[in-house]
């Protein structure tokens, strides 16, 4: 699984971080970020990348779990 820590960046960067993540291949990621916008645009994302997209939430960070 591909991890990408994308804490502290602001939109459109976690989106970018995760599209050049999995580029390289893989049929699962991890997406790690800490706000309610990165979130909602990186699950945007890897849905419309073909993944099933699950949300967990551990204290202030959300944890974006894709799988094809």
């Amino acid at each position: 699984m591909i991890k990408v820590d994308a804490r502290g960046l602001s939109c459109p960067q976690p989106v970018l971080v995760t599209k050049k993540a999995i580029s390289s291949g893989g049929s699962g990621v991890e997406v790690i970020v800490d706000n309610e916008t990165a979130k909602e645009n990186v699950k945007r994302f890897l849905s419309h990348s073909g993944y099933s997209v699950s949300v967990d939430q551990e204290g202030e960070l959300l944890i974006l779990k894709g799988n094809k």
